[in-house]
């Protein structure tokens, strides 16, 4: 008889289970990569391109003015102070975050979202699932419009409560609004943001080429739906599935049973207090579109939208505040995350090693044979969005590169375009180095890890998606 301490055919012993991998905390992570970053600083040159006027008034470079200059490697001194600057320069996003989870925490203590979502639950009990394609679809067509695929900030905590209550969890609520808006910022029909400014810069017609990006538009969108649906029916069939089971508990238990039980009328303040809400929501709407305001115009709105829709529905100043200060705890770490993915770029630009790394990345594109050429510029694009997470950022530094490579390659500029885009655009939502995404991670209470364990298969299938289109448009001579 064999011994009990004997290995069994696994190699493991009896009773004991193997280990599964766990990925590292985020922190971590993005520590490595910060650490990593200041150590390429001691063996990737520095150089450095000249800044030059460009559309719009925005700066951009000069594609052939890169030189090499001095090495500036970061030392240990300088990587004691990356994750502070890292804050710093992310203050817009960090403070944002803070805000818009006060502002929603003061609007659940008013009790007007319960009721709301009530309502909703009971309308679409019998139909939820198209709830997914619907908002999806909507939150795809204003980011394909407006280019701003950081209005998920705002929809997550609209739609989270419904999605819970209606049998869902926080990764369906959070892939509506997440997916929905990078697909139209990605596709960019009509963007300004990516597809205006990188037709600027590549000296082509603004919002040319419309029928192969709305070709785009709606096959990624589509993919899009048919994912999340499938996970979200699974969920809702057994809520033991939900990749989030454990971590939704406090929203299980705060919205499960909405909708279900006798409607709680609203009271004639809480109606007072939902309809000068939809005003606020109306003047957002309208400050975005057509005044161009962002995170700090939208985040001063939200501050005053806390404080009047709270006292109108007979909040207390006191209560109003503390509710402010709970929205900041539940939303401390993603702000926080923000700043530490900024810290990767900070070091890179401590050692001036940015314009060394672009420049690189389009030599290698100019050697590829012409029918590979377009889908190495989508790579390469992938690659730089890590370090460069901002779509109109990317565009400066790469398409005055990429424009002018295109045409020696035998790659249409229109091409070239679109190759930004879609390296850009999909990666938002899969890097951790992207600000406004990890902030919605941290507003939906989704740990980034399992989010990747979500979302990876859409963005494999998004990456299959773009090369074959990036191919077509190589084949058939795009312009």
């Amino acid at each position: 008889m064999r011994n009990t301490e004997q290995l069994n055919i696994e190699g493991q012993q009896p009773g004991k289970k193997k280990k599964k991998f766990e990925m590292p905390h985020i922190y971590v992570i993005l520590f490595v990569f910060s650490a990593f970053a200041a150590l390429t600083t001691y063996f990737i040159p520095a150089g450095e391109f000249e800044r030059v006027p460009g559309p719009d008034g925005r700066t951009t470079i000069d594609p052939n003015s890169f030189n090499y200059v001095d090495q500036t490697p970061v030392g240990i001194m300088d990587f004691l102070t990356v994750i502070p600057r890292g804050l710093i320069d992310a203050g817009e996003v960090v403070f944002f975050t803070f805000i818009i989870g006060g502002m929603f925490m003061v609007l659940r203590r008013t009790g007007i979202i319960e009721i709301a979502v009530d309502k909703l639950a009971r309308k679409f009990a019998h139909n939820s699932i198209m709830l997914i394609p619907v908002l999806t679809t909507v939150f795809a067509l204003i980011a394909t419009l407006i280019g701003t695929a950081e209005l998920s900030l705002v929809y997550i905590p609209v739609i989270m409560p419904l999605i819970i209550a209606l049998g869902y969890d926080s990764i369906t609520a959070a892939a509506i609004a997440l997916c929905g808006t990078v697909v139209g910022f990605t596709a960019g029909v009509l963007n300004p943001i990516n597809t205006g400014l990188g037709q600027k810069l590549s000296g082509l017609p603004v919002f040319s080429g419309l029928g192969l990006r709305l070709i785009v538009f709606i096959v990624a969108v589509a993919a899009a739906v048919l994912f999340v649906t499938r996970y979200a029916k699974k969920v809702k069939k057994n809520p033991m599935h939900s990749l989030v089971y454990e971590d939704d508990t406090e929203k299980r238990a705060l919205y499960n049973n909405v909708g279900k039980a006798e409607a709680v009328p609203a009271t004639g303040r809480q109606k007072w207090a939902a309809i000068v809400a939809l005003l606020f929501f109306a003047v957002l709407v309208y400050g975005v579109i057509s005044k161009g305001w962002f995170m700090v115009e939208m985040a001063g709105l939200f501050i005053i939208m806390g404080i009047v829709v709270g006292m109108i529905a007979g909040l207390k100043v006191g209560d109003i505040c503390e509710a402010f200060n709970q929205g900041f705890k539940d939303v401390l770490m993603g702000a926080f995350i923000v700043g530490l993915a900024r810290a990767v770029a900070v070091v890179l630009e401590d050692g001036n090693i940015m314009d060394t790394i672009v420049h690189a990345l389009g030599a290698v594109v100019g050697d590829l044979p012409p029918a590979l050429a377009a889908v190495g510029m989508y790579v390469v694009q992938v690659l730089i969005n890590f370090v460069i997470s901002s779509g109109s950022g990317q565009a400066l530094v790469t398409m005055p590169i990429m424009a002018p490579l295109a045409d020696m390659v035998g790659v249409t500029r229109q091409t070239a375009v679109l190759a930004y885009q879609l390296g850009d655009g999909f990666t938002h939502i899969f890097y951790p180095t992207s600000g406004y995404f990890m902030a919605a991670l941290a507003i939906a209470g989704v740990k980034y890890q399992t989010w990747i364990r979500f979302f990876y298969p859409l963005f494999l299938i998004w990456a299959g998606i773009s090369i074959v289109v990036l191919v077509i448009a190589q084949f058939i001579g795009w312009s």
